[in-house]
């Protein structure tokens, strides 16, 4: 019988480490490459969160002698890719990194699976909620609109809504992928490339858009990522927390947990999920300032205050529909907002004793 070996990219950060706690008891064997950048591991020590049954080689997806060396020896019938570049800000400034990293490094990969005749039956790609940019908005009268990307103009107006209109939560059966950033851009790109080769190859894949993740072994140094663990350390700090435009911005935060399950859900062979695009995320659209409120009211801090700042290439709200998702993969995000803010702060309050 045929040796089961999953690979996962980037398998060491936020969502592979709690990911390969369920991966080790359906694989033979669980290879994961990551480069551990200094952005989001302090030290290049093995992360504690990750499984010790995993084999982690610490390696560059960009290095073609690296899958080399790798594929000549493990050819994995399972590949879920999560190795990327994820700062949208950054992303502005460092173009050419996102663009390596999410684009060469992943066709580096697939030139090396040909070269070394290790093809294999699946791939799971971990994209993301930016593909979309503003996404669909609708007028109080009239037909649905992308109004793409606020302008620069829009912004120093704080004009942060597009005007007598309504934002309608994404939904990858309807809506036209807009990126607004950069990075968005290159996730684009990223799966267009994964569903190109793995149609002409007849590799199963799935792709999987996460909304924001959260949770308990998320990067706590990492300023380009985790807006709710920087809210949580400056409300420890008994500092008010400044909220971006008017506080309004609707995000959809999805526990790591439910992000873990999600991975493993789709992880079968089915034909119904072959070459299918789901999104990821709670289902409940919450404001920036609400998420703030609940951290703030934890910890005695003062009341979040609006700035007025804005980031470029930031979108105005960002939520999706699951109900597509639910229906086709046997799956269901379990953690509430409040339950997952809970359990994030606790684990914060424990790291930081």
């Amino acid at each position: 019988m045929k040796k089961e070996i999953c690979l996962v990219t980037g398998g060491a950060g936020f969502i592979g480490s709690k990911l390969s706690q369920s991966l080790v008891d359906v694989f033979d064997e669980v290879i994961v490459i990551d480069s551990l950048h200094p952005q989001i591991h302090k030290n290049s020590e093995r992360p504690v969160e990750l499984d010790s049954k995993v084999n982690l080689m610490v390696a560059d997806i960009c290095d073609g002698d690296m899958w080399d060396a790798i594929l000549e020896k493990a050819k994995p019938t399972v590949i879920i890719h999560l190795a990327a570049e994820t700062g949208t800000g950054q992303s502005l400034t460092e173009a050419t990194r996102h663009a390596n990293v999410n684009v060469v490094g992943t066709t580096q990969m697939l030139d090396a699976l040909v070269r070394n005749r290790a093809i294999p039956r699946k791939i799971i790609l971990s994209s993301s909620r930016a593909v979309y940019g503003e996404g669909r908005w609708k007028p109080l009268s009239g037909q649905e609109f992308y109004p793409g990307q606020r302008t620069q103009e829009q912004l120093e107006n704080q004009e942060w809504d597009f005007i007598d209109s309504k934002y309608l939560p994404m939904n990858s059966k309807i809506n036209v992928p807009m990126p607004t950033s950069i990075y968005g851009s290159t996730k684009l790109a990223q799966e267009n490339i994964i569903s190109s080769w793995c149609k002409s190859f007849s590799v199963d894949f799935t792709v999987l858009r996460f909304q924001n993740v959260y949770g308990p072994g998320q990067s706590l140094i990492n300023s380009y990522t985790g807006i709710v663990s920087l809210f949580v350390r400056m409300a420890k700090e008994n500092k008010s927390i400044p909220l971006y435009e008017d506080g309004n911005m609707l995000r959809d935060f999805i526990y790591i947990t439910d992000v873990s399950n999600s991975i493993m859900a789709v992880l079968p062979s089915e034909k119904a999920i072959n070459g299918a695009v789901f999104d990821i995320g709670s289902g409940y659209a919450a404001t920036i300032k609400e998420v703030a409120y609940i951290i703030a009211h934890r910890y005695g801090a003062p009341e979040p205050h609006v700035c007025g700042k804005y980031r470029n290439g930031d979108v105005r709200h960002a939520s999706c529909d699951i109900s597509d998702t639910r229906d086709f993969i046997n799956w269901t995000p379990q953690i509430s907002l409040n339950e997952g803010l809970g359990l994030l702060c606790d684990w914060i309050d424990q790291k930081l004793q």
